[in-house]
């Protein structure tokens, strides 16, 4: 019998928003695999010093690519330094963006929330919107019409992820809700998960950001050169694609509406310097599990969870060779999807899994 294609609506105010909450996945219960308390709290340590090397190392890079760029500039030679500062800011940022918005990178708060402000403006994204959206994505992962941050919605749309290989998709969709926070706008999915009491805080960010913008492209013109734009702004899009790359193994072509994080999201392992840009959320599975872990225990959580996970990939090409055939699969059949292989040791989660 053919298979229709059943579109379900994504958003947070829809039929599937309801649904979700009478069936008991909203706010749920999650499988966790077992692990010794002590072992667990000795893990979920915070320290400043990996941070703040990795920070340091990180700037550091940035300054010197982006003086080379600077050097190099009006010659060939600055395509391959943009490049990799492009990588540094609009891929790297995204990663400094989410584990500091976790708040578990130094041990010092205000660390956290130095680097999640300057890491949500270098990625594009507004701080405090996209701290309440991320919180809503670890309460109700990849649940259908509770989760804001499902990147491949199914059928997928192919030419949006073609276009969002640089962010020419989900780009100018920030840089429109930055220009409605201006004015006190927002919109009604965000209305669903900001309080009423951090509003204030999303109309100064997003008025700041514009300022700041504002400011840039008029020195571009000023001196006629796109050259303060390669810095700041430009990055965004030009240096998302390896992050989009990152990113897109994170719970694409998996199961949604599972209460069970082995099923939804991937761990994957990565060379070290893939690591170092990524902040170690290769460990996909574990770092939503024990979302409190940080970032540089999560390797050492793997170790002691994986007798109880999926067999992990064994790299980015082991995913897209998974990947890409079910997303192009899903456009005609969006109800297929990659059913992991669970260890016997898993509980039974049938029930929860998609028809």
């Amino acid at each position: 019998m053919p298979i229709g294609i059943t579109k379900r609506d994504y958003s947070l105010i829809g039929l599937d928003a309801k649904l979700a909450e009478e069936r008991g996945l909203a706010n749920a219960e999650w499988y966790s695999c077992k692990i010794p308390r002590p072992r667990l709290k000795e893990l979920m340590q915070r320290r400043d010093g990996p941070a703040i090397r990795d920070t340091l190392i990180w700037f550091a890079a940035l300054i010197i690519w982006g003086t080379l760029g600077y050097l190099t500039w009006g010659t060939w030679w600055a395509l391959p330094c943009f490049v990799v500062y492009g990588v540094l800011y609009g891929t790297s940022s995204d990663s400094r963006w989410h584990e500091s918005g976790h708040r578990t990178a130094f041990k010092t708060m205000w660390m956290n929330d130095v680097l999640y402000e300057i890491a949500s403006f270098m990625v594009g994204r507004e701080s405090v919107p996209w701290r309440w959206s991320h919180t809503r994505h670890h309460t109700d992962t990849i649940i259908v019409g509770r989760d804001p941050e499902i990147a491949v919605p199914r059928p997928p749309d192919l030419l949006g992820l073609a276009l969002d290989f640089f962010r020419l998709k989900s780009g100018p969709k920030e840089f429109a809700n930055m220009v409605r926070h201006c004015f006190g706008w927002l919109t009604p999915a965000e209305a669903s998960y900001i309080p009423d009491e951090e509003r204030h805080k999303v109309y100064r960010n997003g008025r700041i950001y514009i300022l700041i913008y504002a400011a840039l492209i008029t020195w571009a013109i000023t001196i006629h050169s796109i050259l303060p734009l390669m810095y700041i702004g430009l990055p965004v899009f030009y240096g998302a694609w390896l992050g989009v790359i990152f990113a897109a193994t994170n719970h694409a072509g998996l199961a949604e509406d599972v209460l069970d994080h082995r099923l939804n999201s991937r761990t994957l392992y990565m060379n070290p310097i893939f690591r170092f840009l990524y902040w170690e959320m290769n460990y996909h599975i574990e770092h939503h599990m024990f979302p409190m872990v940080p970032y540089h225990a999560l390797s050492r959580l793997h170790d002691e969870l994986k007798a109880d996970m999926p067999k992990p990939y064994s790299g980015l090409w082991e995913v897209y060779r998974e990947m890409i055939p079910t997303i192009i699969r899903e456009v005609k059949e969006p109800t297929y999807f990659v059913r992991r292989q669970l260890p016997g040791t898993a509980k039974d989660v049938s029930s929860l899994e998609p028809a």
